[in-house]
C-alpha cells in the first residue's frame, strides 16, 4: 500500500504541472514579451539591452507597461502602415494598368482594395501585439455607439461615395452644375472621389470639396452623365427698324465661324420676344467639352456678330426714354420763374 505522504509529494499540482508543461513546450506568445524572449534567446547582448528597457516600467493596477512595450508598439505601428500603405499604392499601380476596366471601375475596386488591406493590417498588427480580439467585443460596442452619433455623417459620406461609383451616375471627368452657400449657380469638372468629398474644379481654379452624402440626397445636374454635348444660348437684341431675316443670318454665320462650335446639330436662331429696345433673339449653340467654359463660347459667337452687323448697317439697339412733362398752371410760373431767371443779369 502506497504511502499516503509519498503520493502527495510525488503527484504534481494544476500549478507545478502548468509550469513543467510551459517549460517542456514553449507555447508561442505574442506581444512585447514574446518578442524578447526570442531575441534574447539568440543574442546575449541585445537581450541585455531589451531587459534593460524592460526593467523601465510603470505599474498602473494589475497592467504594467514598461519602455520596451512602447517601442515594440511603435514598431509594429510603423511596419504595419507601412505594409499596408505599400501594398495600397502597388494594388492603385496594378489596377492602372488594367485597360480593361473604366475609370469608375478602378477607382471602386481601388477604394474596396483599400479598405480590406488596411482591415486585415489592423488585425494582424493587434494580433502581434498580443491583444486578445475577443476583448474587442466591448471596443465594437463603443464603436458602434460613436458612429450612431458622432461619426454617423463620415459613414454615410464612405458609403455614399462607394454608391456613387458602383451606379456611375457621378464619375471623375463629369461636368456638373452646383448651387454654392451664397446662391450662386456655377459649373465644374470632378477631379476625384474621394473618401469623405468630391472634389469640383470651378473655371476659376477654385476647388469645391463636395460631402459625398449631399450628391446623394440633393438634385445635381450632370452635364455629362449620358453625353458631353451642352447648348448655349446666347440672347440678342436687334433693332426694329432692321431686316430680321438678313439679322438671323447674321447670327448663324457668326455662330458657325466660332472653333469650338459643333457643325451637328448645327446654330439655330428663335425669334424669343418682341422687346422694349427692339427684337430679341436667341442663338443656339452646341459644344462637347463644357469643362473649357462656356462664357468664352458666348463671348466669341457675340463679337463676331457686332462686326457682321457693323459691316451690314444693323445697330445694336440702347435704351431711349421721352420724357412728356404738362401743361399745367404749376408747369407755367415754373418755367416762366425759370425764363425771367435767366434774363435777369444780376440773378446769381
Amino acid at each position: 500500500m502506497a504511502n499516503p505522504l509519498t503520493a502527495a509529494v510525488t503527484t504534481p499540482g494544476p500549478t507545478a504541472t502548468a509550469t513543467a508543461m510551459a517549460t517542456g513546450h514553449a507555447e508561442p506568445m505574442a506581444g512585447a514579451e514574446g518578442i524578447r524572449k526570442v531575441v534574447s534567446a539568440r543574442s546575449d547582448a541585445v537581450g541585455g539591452v531589451i531587459d534593460t528597457l524592460d526593467g523601465l516600467a510603470v505599474q498602473v493596477g494589475a497592467t504594467r507597461f514598461s519602455v520596451w512595450d512602447f517601442v515594440v508598439v511603435v514598431g509594429v505601428l510603423a511596419l504595419v502602415i507601412s505594409i499596408a500603405w505599400g501594398a495600397s499604392r502597388l494594388s492603385s499601380r496594378l489596377l492602372a494598368r488594367a485597360t480593361r476596366l473604366d475609370l469608375t471601375q478602378r477607382l471602386l475596386i481601388e477604394k474596396m482594395a483599400a479598405i480590406l488591406i488596411w482591415t486585415v493590417a489592423i488585425l494582424v498588427g493587434l494580433d502581434v501585439l498580443g491583444l486578445d480580439l475577443t476583448a474587442l467585443t466591448v471596443f465594437s460596442g463603443a464603436f458602434g455607439l460613436a458612429i450612431g452619433f458622432g461619426l454617423q455623417k463620415t459613414f454615410g459620406n464612405l458609403i455614399a461615395g462607394i454608391i456613387l461609383l458602383m451606379d456611375k451616375s457621378i464619375k471623375p471627368g463629369d461636368v456638373i452644375a452646383i448651387t454654392d452657400q451664397g446662391g450662386k449657380y456655377t459649373f465644374g469638372q470632378i477631379r476625384r472621389i474621394g473618401i469623405r468629398a468630391v472634389s469640383l474644379t470651378t473655371r476659376d481654379q477654385k476647388e469645391y470639396l463636395i460631402p459625398n452624402e449631399n450628391l446623394m440626397i440633393n438634385q445635381v445636374e450632370n452635364w455629362s452623365y449620358s453625353s458631353k454635348n451642352v447648348r448655349i444660348q446666347v440672347p440678342v437684341v436687334v433693332p426694329y427698324t432692321s431686316d430680321i431675316a438678313l439679322a438671323e443670318t447674321l447670327m448663324l454665320e457668326a455662330a458657325g465661324s466660332v472653333k469650338r462650335v459643333l457643325k451637328a446639330p448645327p446654330p439655330t436662331v428663335w425669334l424669343d420676344s418682341f422687346a422694349e429696345n427692339g427684337v430679341a433673339f436667341v442663338i443656339h449653340v452646341w459644344i462637347t467639352d463644357p469643362e473649357e467654359g462656356t462664357g468664352n463660347v458666348r463671348s466669341d459667337v457675340l463679337k463676331g456678330l457686332w462686326r457682321l452687323m457693323r459691316d451690314n448697317g444693323i445697330k445694336v439697339p440702347f435704351p431711349q426714354r421721352d420724357l412728356n412733362l404738362r401743361d399745367t398752371e404749376t408747369m407755367r410760373e415754373v418755367i416762366a420763374a425759370l425764363r425771367g431767371r435767366r434774363d435777369d443779369p444780376d440773378a446769381d
